[in-house]
């Protein structure tokens, strides 16, 4: 059994915004997103599960109003679906432990980094500090930030 676990406390304290994005596949508004222009150095962990996501030495700014990163920070706790919703076809970017809806992978990325563009949902996630990793059960994903 995984230690990133999706639980009823976890959902209970979800604003209706968290909850609207994460648990029933919503996008925030563009550039509304507490993260959106974020640039500390820390990782982003899903907001239900605490499973961690992206480091911020992936993040960059794409210009699309939502955060955007290069790669999973721990590629096994990201999960690509065939989303078909709105008439197109994407793939949706889902936390693999707490399930969430965090957002979709575009091939528009830095050439240079791998070419992806993980488009994520401010409200999916939680931020780490860099100074408060090791205290927060983090500590192995230290040098991925720095």
């Amino acid at each position: 059994m995984s230690k990133w676990q999706k639980s009823e406390e976890a959902l209970a304290k979800l604003t209706p915004e968290q909850y609207r994005v994460t648990q029933r596949n919503g996008t925030e508004r563009p550039f509304t997103g507490e993260y959106n222009d974020h640039k500390a150095r820390g990782i982003y962990v899903d907001l239900v599960s605490g499973e961690p996501l992206f480091a911020s030495s992936s993040k960059f700014e794409s210009g699309c109003g939502w955060p955007s990163f290069t790669k999973p920070l721990v590629s096994e706790h990201v999960v690509e679906l065939t989303d078909k919703t709105l008439g197109m076809v994407r793939t949706e970017v889902r936390s693999k432990n707490g399930d969430s809806h965090l957002g979709h992978v575009f091939p528009d990325g830095p050439r240079d980094q791998g070419g992806l563009r993980y488009c994520i949902n401010s409200a999916s996630l939680r931020f780490v500090p860099l100074e408060e990793m090791e205290a927060q059960g983090y500590g192995d994903l230290i040098d991925q930030v720095e």
